[in-house]
């Protein structure tokens, strides 16, 4: 079964980045929201999970938060932008939304 999963918290606050990079199947992807976003900044340690993590084509970063934040260059290398009707397909396309609370 597979699960898109869903973060909104700062990777910088706790650890549920790793958790969730521990948990994610070869068929799940991640979706970063709200302050999660921040893991996407260069040089960070949690850019460097993500990368570690070798999330190809399931990597994902709520377009809005990333221009609330001021975090640009997210051309697609690591994750790709997407707007809310995005969001909601990736919703449809897994049999389940994991949202890390």
């Amino acid at each position: 079964m597979t699960t898109l999963h869903v973060i909104a918290h700062s990777p910088f606050g706790d650890n549920r980045l790793q958790s969730c990079l521990r948990l994610l199947g070869a068929d799940d992807a991640l979706l970063l929201c709200g302050d999660a976003v921040y893991a996407l900044r260069n040089g960070t340690e949690p850019q460097r999970l993500l990368q570690a993590a070798s999330l190809e084509a399931r990597l994902y970063a709520l377009d809005e938060d990333l221009q609330a934040r001021g975090i640009g260059g997210i051309d697609g290398a690591l994750a790709e932008a997407v707007d809310y009707p995005a969001f909601v397909a990736l919703s449809l396309k897994y049999d389940k939304v994991n949202s890390w609370l």
